[in-house]
């Protein structure tokens, strides 16, 4: 396994490590090509050597791939040698003072300001997550996204977007303090009440089977209203809707 710092030209694949081969261009954010990303410049902070190959082998045939490290030293460097517009940063890192993540990010911004940092772990555990968020990152996402996934949210994340798996919505939303709800939405106004309370709960996170039996409707029905909602909003997939219901505070 490495340690520290380490610029990065082609890495093999993992082997079945992370999700995701390659991608088309209508898998991809739809103002997006793959042409497009190629000046996103990305490190990758991950311990587990396999894991971070397989995300650098997903990422590298779209993406600038500048610099990878495992631990909370070589990772506080590397960022402050490459200075990346987009940082992959695991919570639980090896090193430094024990902080993790969270003490990368709290050392790397002074070093690399505008760099901006979304969280790929394993855990979704509310103290995990609320360290990293208050610490500075942008976004967090859990290891089981998709490549597809985790691509758009990247592009998010430098566009300055905040982005987060969905189910972790309603914690990520109680970490920021002080934002007032809007008290009239007109695009909210534009769905029905049954296609807001379906809105609410995909953008929780639930499954349509989950939302058909918390509704006692049929998944088709979900289907559609998420469809209508969807078409209503201008929005393209699940992951933009979560975020949008975010920005209200209405989750």
């Amino acid at each position: 396994m490495m340690n520290g710092t380490d610029t990065t030209g082609d890495e093999p694949a993992a082997n079945g490590e992370f999700p995701g081969d390659g991608l088309s261009d209508a898998e991809l954010s739809p103002s997006h090509s793959s042409e497009d990303l190629r000046h996103i410049r990305i490190a990758v902070v991950d311990d587990h050597e396999m894991f971070r190959a397989g995300v650098i082998a997903t990422l590298q045939p779209y993406f600038q791939i500048v610099g990878q490290a495992a631990d909370v030293e070589g990772s506080i460097a590397m960022i402050g040698q490459t200075a990346p517009d987009v940082v992959l940063l695991d919570v639980h890192v090896p090193g430094g003072e024990g902080g993790g993540g969270a003490e990368i990010l709290a050392k790397s911004q002074p070093r690399s300001p505008d760099s901006a940092f979304l969280a790929l772990s394993v855990s979704d555990s509310p103290k995990d997550v609320g360290s990293v968020i208050r610490a500075g990152a942008r976004g967090y996402v859990t290891k089981t996204i998709t490549g597809q996934d985790l691509m758009n949210s990247i592009i998010q994340v430098h566009e300055g977007y905040a982005v987060f798996s969905p189910k972790l919505a309603g914690f990520v939303l109680s970490t920021f303090q002080g934002i007032a709800p809007a008290t009239h939405d007109d695009e909210l106004d534009r769905l029905s009440a049954r296609e807001q309370e379906v809105m609410r709960l995909i953008a929780r996170g639930y499954t349509y089977k989950e939302v058909a039996g918390e509704l006692f409707i049929s998944i088709k029905t979900v289907e559609t209203h998420v469809s209508s909602v969807l078409r209503k909003l201008q929005l393209s997939n699940r992951t933009e809707l979560t975020r949008w219901a975010a920005d209200r505070r209405i989750v």
